[in-house]
């Protein structure tokens, strides 16, 4: 833990905006447009290199979370982009701030689009995360799905704080523009503080269990269900068993936290 509050407190958050959800900054922000930001950064970053764009995800879990850890909040302080992951959070944006976010950027939508980005523009893809058997075929299904996307390196999500360097110096050497990152919260959030100046990689983008929906091995909720904000119940109940619990106890602690911090 010393290490974590460590590597936060070397480096500067982020700017701030005026759109604050449940407590944690967001940026009212379209798929679409992250995507765009996703290039153009990327590209950039190839000419002038600078550290990674630290890109996390948030939503009724993130924010429970955020409010009893301090360092994962430090660590969604310090993101240059948070996103709306999570149905709710743009519910809440629409009902109780004046700009609203005009929709949700699931990771598990996002990964496509910047796929189809990807192919169009040659941005480079490096997967962390999973098991090997999931992060392996997590690679095969995506160029399967995107002929001529480039995912110039991959890693299974089980190493220790030791592997860290020697993971880092894969990545830099795959030349990757994009990594998604998906070690679950707050591990995956940690590890982009720890190594972000490690890493020569435009976007560094947590995405959780993002891999075991691109392989099937945990089904996408029907699109009924993704509309009225209800992807969680699907989560819960087709999900791993500890799902169960942990929807029933941060889904009414983040309803508070929406309703009493939230602003913009």
């Amino acid at each position: 833990m010393s290490e974590i509050l460590h590597s936060l407190a070397t480096l500067d958050p982020s700017p701030g905006s005026d759109l604050i959800i449940g407590g944690i900054r967001t940026a009212p922000i379209s798929r679409r447009g992250l995507v765009k930001l996703m290039v153009d950064d990327c590209l950039r970053v190839r000419e002038r290199p600078a550290s990674a764009k630290l890109v996390f995800s948030l939503n009724a879990h993130g924010l429970s979370l955020a409010a009893k850890d301090a360092n994962y909040r430090a660590c969604l302080d310090m993101a240059d982009i948070v996103h709306a992951d999570g149905a709710s959070i743009v519910f809440a944006s629409r009902l109780l701030t004046r700009a609203g976010i005009p929709e949700r950027s699931a990771t598990t939508d996002m990964i496509h689009d910047s796929a189809k980005a990807s192919v169009q523009h040659g941005l480079r893809f490096y997967l962390l995360g999973g098991t090997e058997a999931i992060n392996a075929e997590c690679a095969n299904r995506l160029r399967e799905m995107y002929p001529g996307l480039q995912i110039s390196g991959r890693h299974h999500g089980y190493f220790s704080f030791e592997e860290e360097p020697n993971i880092c110096s894969d990545i830099n050497a795959s030349r990757a523009d994009v990594v998604w990152i998906g070690l679950g919260k707050p591990t995956e959030q940690f590890f982009c503080l720890r190594n972000r100046d490690r890493l020569r990689a435009g976007w560094l983008v947590t995405c959780g269990g993002c891999f075991n929906y691109i392989t099937g091995a945990y089904s996408r909720a029907p699109l009924w269900m993704q509309s009225w904000g209800l992807e969680w119940l699907h989560r819960m109940l087709t999900g791993p068993r500890q799902l169960i619990w942990r929807y029933l106890t941060t889904n009414p602690h983040a309803l508070y936290l929406m309703l009493t911090k939230t602003r913009g």
